[in-house]
């Protein structure tokens, strides 16, 4: 008798992650989230700047990160 494998009823499981930007594109679109990384290159040293500030408004300093 051989053995028989137990198959997921779900099939097989997607291993793509979605990408991180679709993400954050989708949530601006459709829900009026923004998520944005202050260290985003595309961002120039004023817009940076704004961001932190706008972050540190409504959610408090950042913790400092140490060695």
């Amino acid at each position: 008798m051989t053995p028989t494998h137990y198959r997921c009823p779900l099939g097989r499981p997607n291993m793509q992650r979605p990408d991180p930007e679709d993400i954050k594109r989708n949530g601006w679109r459709h829900e009026g989230i923004l998520v944005i990384s202050i260290s985003d290159d595309r961002l120039d040293w004023t817009e940076q700047e704004l961001l932190k500030q706008i972050g540190q408004r409504l959610y408090g300093r950042r913790e400092s990160k140490h060695g």
